[in-house]
């Protein structure tokens, strides 16, 4: 299995914190805390990628 790492952007917006990951277009998330966004943009970086992935493993 490969890993990649991801830059991920934390910023504060009206009444909690935007997270993105410029690589993934559209790959965006919020949180309450700073860290909480860092975990809910993790989950969101997974399933992006499955997304990406998933019709290539369904035409094998």
């Amino acid at each position: 299995m490969k890993y990649y790492n991801y830059t991920i952007v934390i910023e504060p917006d009206e009444d909690a914190f935007h997270a993105y990951v410029p690589a993934l277009k559209g790959c965006h998330s919020i949180g309450d805390t700073p860290e909480e966004a860092k975990t809910n943009i993790k989950e969101a970086i997974e399933l992006y990628l499955e997304s990406l992935i998933a019709p290539i493993l369904s035409s094998l």
